[in-house]
This record gives C-alpha cells, sequence and structure tokens, in this order.
C-alpha cells in the first residue's frame, strides 16, 4: 500500500512540475527505472523479482534462488481463468511463487471448443488470452507468477510459433515477453535433433527474455493429448551424457536460458503404490558428470524440472529437490481437488440443486443463489488452492518471499 501511494504521490507532483528538456527526462526516468530495480519487494528474493508475471533474469534469479535454498515452484496445469486464479490464490496463501502452464488442449479449451483449431489457432488464441489475463490480475495477488507452457511435440511447434509471435510483440511495446518460459518436448526425436530444434528456438528466445524447458527420455503415462502409456521402460531413465550434451550445446547461445525435464522413471497421472520406480538418482549423477566435465565449483549446474509429479512420496519429492529440481508439475491432483470441491458442493446442497423454485425451507423458496455457477466454481477454486498448499509444504516453497 505504501509503495502504491508513493508511486501515487510521484505521479501526481510530476503532473504539476515544470516541464524539464528532453534528455534531463531520459536521465531522471532511467534513475527512477534502475531505483526500483534494485528496491527489494521481497526480503527473502532477489531485487529483481517483483509480484506479478515474472520473466527474463527475474525468471533466471528465482529459479537460481529456488535451487540454492532448496525449494521446488509448483508447476500447475490450467484450464481457465477459475484454475488461473486458484494458482494465484494458493501462492498468496503459502508465501511463495507460482507457475500458471498451459497445455495445447487447455489453450483450446479457453477458446472454445466450439470453434475449429485448424492451425491450432483456437490453441494460440486461448492460450495468449490466458497469459494475458495472468498479467492483468497477478499483481493483486502480491506473488511472483512464471507463465509457462506446457509439452509440445514437434508436429505441435507451430502452437509455439504463434505464441512467440505474440511474446515477441509484446516485448516491442512493454519489454518484456508475453510468456515467462515454454517446454519443447521432443523426446520422441533422437538426441541430436531434439537438441538441435531447442537450441534454434532459445536463440529466438533469448532475444526477448524466454527460458527454454526440453525433455530428454520420456515421461510415461497420458496427460493432455500426450500418451507415452506404452513407451519402452528403458525410456524413462535418462543418462547423464544425454544431459551434458544438451547443457554443452543449449549453454552455446548468448543469453540462453533453460531447464531439463529429465526422466528418472516419471510417469503422468496418480497411480497405486509401487507402480511407479522413481531414481532421482539419476538428476545427482547427471549433476556430478556435468560438473567434472566442465569443472565447475557448482555442484548443480543444471536447473532440473520434475514432470509426472503427482501421487509422489514426499520423500522422493524432496530427494529430487536436492539434486537441483527448481519445478515440479501438478496436474492430475489438481484436478481432483477442483471436482471434488465442486463434488462436495453438490453434496452438502442437493436439496437446493433440483429445480429453481422449491427447496427444504418451502415449496416457493428461490435456489437461484445455489444453483449460480459462481457458487459452485468457487467450492472448485477453494478446493483446489488448499491442494496447492499442501503441494507447496511438500516442495518446501511455503514462505520463500518474506
Amino acid at each position: 500500500m505504501k509503495l502504491a501511494i508513493a508511486s501515487l504521490l510521484v505521479g501526481s507532483a510530476a503532473a504539476f512540475a515544470p516541464t524539464a528538456p528532453v534528455g534531463m527526462r531520459s536521465s531522471a526516468l532511467n534513475m527512477a527505472e534502475t531505483a526500483t530495480a534494485n528496491t527489494k519487494t521481497y526480503a527473502k528474493l532477489p531485487a529483481s523479482i517483483k509480484p506479478g508475471v515474472v520473466t527474463g533474469q527475474a525468471l533466471v534469479d528465482l529459479l537460481d534462488d529456488a535451487k540454492a535454498r532448496g525449494y521446488a515452484i509448483p508447476g500447475v496445469n490450467i484450464v481457465g481463468t477459475n484454475s488461473i486464479n486458484a494458482c494465484m490464490e494458493a501462492a498468496m496463501k503459502y508465501g511463495g511463487p507460482i507457475m500458471v502452464t498451459f497445455s495445447k488442449g487447455g489453450g483450446q479449451f479457453i477458446a472454445g471448443k466450439a470453434v475449429s483449431n485448424a492451425n491450432e489457432q483456437a490453441s494460440i488464441a486461448g492460450t495468449i488470452a490466458g497469459a494475458k489475463h495472468v498479467h492483468e490480475v497477478a499483481k493483486l495477488y502480491g506473488v511472483p507468477v512464471v507463465v509457462h507452457t506446457d509439452h509440445c511435440q514437434k508436429a505441435w511447434l507451430p502452437w509455439i510459433d504463434g505464441l512467440l509471435a505474440a511474446s515477441e510483440e509484446h516485448f516491442a511495446k512493454t519489454g518484456e515477453p508475453l510468456f515467462s518460459s515454454h517446454m519443447l518436448d521432443l523426446s520422441e526425436e533422437p538426441l541430436e535433433e531434439n537438441i538441435a530444434i531447442c537450441k534454434s528456438y532459445l536463440e529466438k528466445f533469448a532475444k526477448v527474455g524466454i527460458l527454454l524447458e526440453f525433455e530428454l527420455g520420456v515421461t510415461g503415462g497420458e496427460e493432455d493429448g500426450v500418451d507415452n502409456s506404452g513407451v519402452d521402460s528403458s525410456r524413462l531413465y535418462t543418462q547423464p551424457e544425454e544431459v551434458y550434451y544438451a547443457y554443452e550445446q543449449l549453454s552455446q547461445v548468448p543469453n540462453g536460458a533453460f531447464t531439463c525435464a529429465a526422466s528418472f522413471g516419471n510417469v503422468h497421472g496418480v497411480y497405486a503404490p509401487g507402480n511407479v520406480d522413481l531414481q532421482p538418482i539419476i538428476l545427482y549423477n547427471s549433476q556430478k558428470y556435468i560438473q567434472e566435465k566442465i569443472g565447475s565449483e557448482d555442484d548443480k549446474p543444471m536447473k532440473f524440472v520434475f514432470h509426472g509429479g503427482s501421487g509422489s512420496s514426499v520423500e522422493d519429492i524432496q530427494y529430487a529437490i536436492g539434486a537441483g529440481v527448481v519445478k515440479m508439475n501438478i496436474d492430475t491432483d489438481t484436478q481432483w481437488a477442483f471436482w471434488d470441491g465442486l463434488r462436495a458442493y453438490e453434496a452438502k446442497y442437493h436439496d437446493y440443486l433440483q429445480g429453481q423454485i422449491g427447496n427444504p425451507e418451502g415449496p416457493e423458496k428461490p435456489n437461484k443463489k445455489y444453483y449460480d455457477p459462481r457458487m459452485c466454481l468457487r467450492a472448485g477454486e477453494e478446493s483446489m488452492a488448499a491442494r496447492l498448499v499442501k503441494a507447496a509444504e511438500d516442495l518446501k516453497c511455503v514462505n520463500v518471499l518474506n
């Protein structure tokens, strides 16, 4: 509030101040911008990180902080403004950053399933619309928000091309991209082709401050159009040599920033205990291999991300964080949580939801306030936010701001 009042006073004073020469105004503006950039908003985070959408160097600083302090950011798949807002509400409650993640199918759903998705037009338009929603409201929640996109296979690259064009346009106007980061999942391609395509996109991303997330190996199971349920089990485990090859190639891109989704037995979906064999030791081995190859003092030179995290044990999650995991994807658990909120609402008010008129209080009593869609959707939001607070606790992402 003090910052808002100060900004208002500065703006008011400027409106009545004598007009200064252009050069002087530019110099004063640059000094003001520098002072703002160097002012810490959060006691525990670098000064570059502010409330709202985090991009460019601020995003790199945030992920570096997560790696150094040993926490991971929840990366949550969303399907509309209700789930977007639930993410940011949760982050506000647990006192940490959040990554709002758009899948291609989620973007299409936001645009509307009734419209054609020829040439990925609906997926592009819906994802852009969702990202703009985040930009408009994220600061109100007072937390850092990463706007990310999920798995993009080779055949889906036109989707990313459309989003990149939107970020380039946004960057030209604001100096910031519309999207913080994009994931390219070319794990079905040979390693060299996978990384070559990633490198070509990273060169474009770096020009506007977008971070690349890439995948090595395969995340099993099925999620939102990505079906690896029948994949050979050997492909679920990435080798350190593959991680180093990717690190070495992508490090050649000037100002390039990247994270690695290396598979270590991860599987999308939730399964009964004993059905998923996670081997996070692969991440430790990969870090050691890279460190020795490049002669680094940093024992965690690569930033890893954890896909297929729903249903994982807290022990496996936190062991993986120790190996440099800075973000864990969450979808299945939050889908259930949102539905469970709807289900509980219907169960609680069942007798008020059987008609527009008439309920246990009387045959002429109206039920509008019960069947108003905002009521059950809000119940879903609250349930999803509560589940994400629990996830943040598992990821040690609680109270990391102040």
